[in-house]
């Protein structure tokens, strides 16, 4: 999204928005409505879910995904577009019960990859970023 004084946001391979580092809602709010097509519904519902689970959440942009934690610099997840899904990252995910189905190169990370018409398991989905939430983030 641009305003009439700002340049439009470009967009990177699989659709993730190109934004610039940034702290708090507001720049993960820019990303999401940079976000083409179906992706950019599940990026604000996902927004949404982790904001009503976790109330005091801090959230922050880096690296063209919105991260979200529990103390500055620390977080436990994030999300980020693909060409085919929607990446939901769970930095200790490997400690989360049951295991979210994606594993990752990096032994502690699990994934949760959401497709165009998957049918999004928000009960689940709340449960994990409930425990994530509780775990050390990691510094990023």
């Amino acid at each position: 999204m641009a305003t009439a004084t700002s340049k439009p946001i470009k967009l990177l391979a699989g659709g993730n928005p190109q934004i610039a580092k940034g702290y708090g809602d507001a720049p993960v709010q820019a990303y999401m409505q940079a976000i083409p097509d179906w992706k950019r519904d599940v990026a604000v519902d996902l927004d949404a879910l982790i904001t009503r689970a976790v109330p005091k959440v801090l959230k922050a942009v880096k690296w063209n995904t919105p991260l979200y934690g529990m103390e500055e610099n620390r977080y436990f997840m994030g999300f980020s577009m693909t060409k085919n899904y929607v990446k939901v990252a769970f930095f200790q995910g490997a400690l989360l019960e049951p295991l979210p189905p994606d594993a990752s190169a990096q032994k502690q990370v699990r994934y949760l990859h959401i497709r165009e018409n998957d049918k999004i398991d928000k009960k689940q989905i709340t449960a994990w970023v409930k425990q994530a939430a509780k775990l050390p983030g990691n510094k990023m």
